[in-house]
């Protein structure tokens, strides 16, 4: 660790003159990459320096504890340094933690795609609470939410929901959410007062630009119909609703929600765009499936995640066997505790397959 940290102290004083060089100041595109590169580094190195500063404290405390003949500044020093070592393993932490390899996707816009699982009715109901979830969610983090596709039932749920979450870290943050999400609860239809079990599905993809992934016209087939909403009754009397096949990989997207079709389809394509891009990127991860495996989970949309449980008001993440009995917070948007706990986790994990 230390020695990728010297590493980096070079190179952040290296960029500081690079940055004071004439030809460099002089060259707006090459003053952009060293100023980035030097601000990525700064926070890795002042964190280098307070655990050198709070290592200096705790050699003198001890020194203090050990040569004074006075009980209570003893008692202080010691007490000193119980602190202070507590502030070290917390830095060294961090250090780690800032050695791994950043995820190209983590300052990413991202798509989330909601889908009712198995429990019919029921699922569809759950699947409407998890979106005014993230929803709530993105609203306490300053995040922006774009509807790209829904398809929604007669009695206030959700069968399908796709939507773009705008804002710095969106993906890093969100994208634990991947996979099936349980509920066990009393629909409002049981007349019995029998709990159910429910499950949908939830996908966490970066959003992915044109440069990301370039998708040729002869690649795409459009067709275009008349937008529906539930029960079949006409949404507009114009073909606005789009639907785009990938034909090399027979991926179709649909969206409607717009009454323009020259928006839907740029929806559309948005999705598709950021589909095949998390293809390409899952598929990269199984050539590193030994890593993989020792990571918070895979992502899967077919592994379960979570479970909300009703009757006891608790949510259990089973991945990390964390347990909070505080589900209408949850419901309610409420999901730092759940996504640190996932994030630190991962973290750890990466350390020790990085070996820092």
């Amino acid at each position: 660790m230390w020695e990728a940290i010297r590493k980096a102290r070079e190179r952040y004083a290296e960029l500081g003159r690079l940055l004071s060089d004439e030809k460099v100041v002089s060259n707006p595109k090459l003053v952009m990459e060293y100023s980035k590169e030097m601000s990525d580094l700064e926070g890795l190195v002042k964190r280098a320096d307070e655990y050198e500063e709070t290592a200096r404290g705790i050699a003198e405390a001890e020194e203090i504890a050990k040569t004074s003949e006075d009980p209570e500044l003893v008692e202080l020093a010691r007490q000193e340094i119980e602190g202070l070592k507590a502030s070290l393993g917390a830095i060294e932490r961090d250090l780690q933690g800032m050695l791994i390899p950043r995820d190209p996707n983590d300052e990413k816009n991202t798509i989330v795609e909601i889908r009712a699982g198995t429990g019919g009715e029921e699922a569809t109901l759950f699947a409407a609470d998890l979106y005014r979830m993230y929803s709530k969610y993105a609203e306490h983090k300053n995040w922006k939410i774009e509807m790209l596709s829904s398809n929604p039932t007669g009695v206030g749920g959700i069968k399908e929901v796709i939507f773009l979450v705008e804002g710095k870290g969106a993906y890093r943050r969100l994208k634990f959410e991947s996979g099936v999400h349980r509920v066990q609860r009393v629909p409002v239809t049981e007349s019995s007062g029998r709990i159910h079990t429910s499950a949908v599905t939830v996908a966490v993809l970066p959003e992915a630009g044109e440069v990301d992934v370039e998708i040729k016209p002869e690649e795409i087939r459009v067709d275009v119909y008349r937008s529906s909403g539930p029960g079949g009754q006409s949404v507009n009397t114009t073909d606005s609703a789009v639907r785009i096949t990938h034909i090399p990989t027979g991926m179709v997207v649909q969206c409607q929600d717009e009454k323009s079709q020259h928006k839907n389809r740029a929806k559309a394509l948005k999705v598709l765009r950021s589909r095949l891009y998390e293809m390409a990127r899952v598929e990269q991860e199984r050539e590193r499936a030994r890593e993989r495996k020792q990571m918070v989970g895979t992502g899967d949309r077919s592994e379960k995640i979570r479970t909300y449980n009703f009757p006891q008001g608790r949510v259990t993440d089973h991945r990390i066997g964390l347990t909070l009995h505080k589900l209408d917070d949850v419901l309610d948007g409420d999901l730092e505790e759940i996504i640190g706990a996932l994030w630190a986790h991962d973290t750890e994990r990466k350390i020790e397959t990085c070996g820092i």
